[in-house]
């Protein structure tokens, strides 16, 4: 993809929530107490230290919502406050989907005031009681000294605090993997997920690939999951010490779940599938230090852009290059996320400091993009990407969790396998509302537009037996003696009551990015919606006879093979050869389950309403 592409992806970056300067999220307005001293006081301390210090004293002010809480100081609260600073910290925890990070030494307004040691070891005391109490830890960020005309050096600590929800067994945040061929995707994923270095030669990737041919050429051509813990003290958790999948899951409060995807070109359709139906929160971006962005990269660039995936970009393989070899990729990675296309603000790690900051700033601004350079070999800077990961927050908030909770189910069949002893069983999303076991869905639609009534036996998370299934949450669902040449990714396993409305014909505002001549009626193209892969027909261009590179207009389009289960305002891709576009759903002609009905299936042991 050409530079012109890259421009014209950028026209889906989000503008930018935060600049660079702060370390937290704004907000105005203080919860009740949520201080530790009167406002008068902190009237004053804005007055006689503000003028004193030789950098800005402030942070963005504190907000109500989020999981960021800012305290002066924590030293012997009565009991009547201890209790409120645990309600406090509950709430926060619960906004944070089971973490929270406190700032010591900061006022609500952002002022950075800063305490003795004495003050600030009678704070942390505090602050671990109040973790017990909720039975949470707390695990120390970074410490940072107030530049104060002051005798006694005065510090800010900030704390992570973490806990597992009650109403979940870990937090699970999904990253997809992209890069070129030969970046050393696999490799990263193997030395982070098993907990050994690479030998050099691939040792370390050989146990994340599905298939012969695989291990023999070494390139990824399939979509593979990988996960790495951290307990609730920030320490990782993964198959060292010849631990299982059920052992890390057990251990963790926080789950990370690499999508490995596919480098190589003529694997492009699968990296698209990934990054479509799996919803990840975050991409990886993976560049060879010593042969920079080259083949795909500028084309997964462009896809995550697309897509609005944040991402952040690691530069493997330092050991094999010179320093100079290393900088000139950072600056040229610099140099294209700078363009109007792109719009980002990089920020090269090189310390802890750096990642906590990253971590934070990264999840706040859409703009911030971080950029590590590492070594699977020799071990460098890979410490700094734990931490990053280990603090890295979720997108959604509890309450967003909890609207999509409400809704009704829709679970979204990305693989399909037949497993001895256990019969049928997909792999997927689930999009909205909860999944239990034994409960009665329908799955489709069919080739003919029907859907099949089924019932789910027992449910898998992570490798590890799970009753109850959240939306945003991905598992595997057992459906016993359901027929396996029923079903096909691309399908939904939705409640009966939802009614699905399903289509072959739609339409969609396009941003055609690339096509070599121009675009017309009749062209066919194949078309990512979420989980739905298939070719499609273009049978109509709204206002106009034909389209160019960077033209916009809205496209009717019909799927060729069968019928599919579409929402207005899902994003689209479409590509074909070189030809590639972006869009959104804006209208369906909808054909109704009722016009189809509802069937059982043709397996035996099928449930019937």
């Amino acid at each position: 993809m050409d530079s012109r592409v890259s421009e014209l992806f950028g026209g889906c970056c989000r503008p930018a929530g935060c600049g660079a300067g702060g370390a937290l999220r704004g907000r105005g307005g203080a919860a009740p107490g949520g201080g530790g001293s009167g406002s008068k006081a902190k009237k004053k301390n804005g007055r006689s230290r503000g003028g004193k210090a030789s950098n800005p004293p402030y942070l963005p002010p504190e907000a109500e919502d989020g999981n960021i809480e800012y305290k002066l100081k924590l030293v012997n609260p009565s009991q009547y406050r201890f209790e409120h600073l645990v309600t406090q910290m509950k709430w926060r925890l619960q906004e944070g989907r089971g973490e929270a990070v406190y700032q010591i030494g900061v006022e609500d307004n952002g002022l950075l005031v800063g305490l003795s040691e004495e003050e600030m070891r009678a704070s942390l005391k505090t602050l671990r009681r109040m973790a017990e109490k909720v039975g949470a830890d707390i695990t120390v960020l970074r410490e940072r000294e107030v530049d104060y005309d002051s005798d006694v050096p005065r510090k800010i600590t900030e704390v992570l605090v973490r806990k597992v929800p009650d109403n979940q067994q870990f937090l699970d945040l999904r990253v997809a993997v992209l890069g070129n061929v030969d970046s050393g995707k696999s490799t990263l994923l193997g030395v982070l997920t098993q907990g050994e270095l690479d030998n050099g030669r691939g040792r370390a990737r050989l146990n994340l690939f599905r298939h012969l041919h695989e291990i023999q050429s070494g390139r990824t051509s399939s979509i593979s999951f990988e996960i790495l813990g951290f307990n609730s003290k920030g320490e990782v958790v993964n198959y060292s010490d010849s631990r299982t999948a059920e052992e890390i899951c057990e251990s963790s409060s926080k789950m990370i779940t690499f999508i490995d995807l596919a480098g190589h070109h003529k694997y492009l359709k699968t990296t698209i599938f990934g990054l479509t139906s799996y919803c990840p929160d975050f991409a990886m971006l993976v560049v060879s230090a010593n042969t920079g962005i080259a083949g795909t990269t500028r084309e997964h660039l462009g896809l995550a852009m697309a897509l609005k995936v944040p991402f952040f970009i690691v530069i493997s393989k330092v050991d094999l290059c010179s320093k100079a070899t290393v900088e000139r990729t950072v600056k040229q990675l610099e140099r294209i996320l700078k363009q109007p296309g792109c719009n980002k603000l990089p920020l090269l790690v090189n310390s802890d400091d750096d990642a906590v900051t990253a971590a934070q700033q990264f999840a706040q601004s859409p703009n911030i993009t971080p950029i590590f350079t590492l070594s699977s070999v020799s071990g460098e800077n890979l410490d700094l990407l734990k931490v990053f990961l280990n603090i890295l927050p979720p997108l959604t908030n509890s309450k967003e969790q909890e609207e999509l909770m409400q809704q009704l189910t829709e679970f979204q069949v990305d693989e399909i396998y037949t497993v001895p002893e256990v019969g049928t069983v997909v792999g997927g999303t689930l999009s909205s509302g909860i999944c239990r076991e034994g409960e009665n869905l329908v799955v489709g639609p069919t080739d003919d537009g029907k859907f099949l009534r089924l019932k789910v036996c027992s449910i898998q998370r992570n490798r590890s037996a799970c009753r109850v299934l959240r939306a945003g949450q991905a598992a595997t669902l057992a459906l016993g003696p359901f027929d396996r040449s029923l079903l096909r990714k691309g399908m939904v396993m939705v409640s009966p009551e939802m009614n699905p409305t399903i289509c072959s014909v739609f339409e969609a505002e396009i941003v055609l990015l690339f096509h070599a001549t121009t675009f017309r009626k009749g062209f066919q193209v194949t078309v990512h919606v979420g989980n739905v892969r298939q070719t499609a027909i273009v049978e109509k261009i709204h206002g106009k006879d034909k389209l160019r590179t960077g033209e916009k207009a809205v496209v009717r389009f019909r799927f060729i093979k069968h019928p599919e289960y579409l929402k207005i305002g899902a994003k689209l891709l479409f590509r074909e050869g070189v030809t590639k576009g972006i869009g959104h759903v804006t209208d369906l002609q909808a054909i109704t389950t009722k016009e189809n009905g509802v069937e059982d299936s043709l397996g035996p042991g099928q449930l019937s309403f």
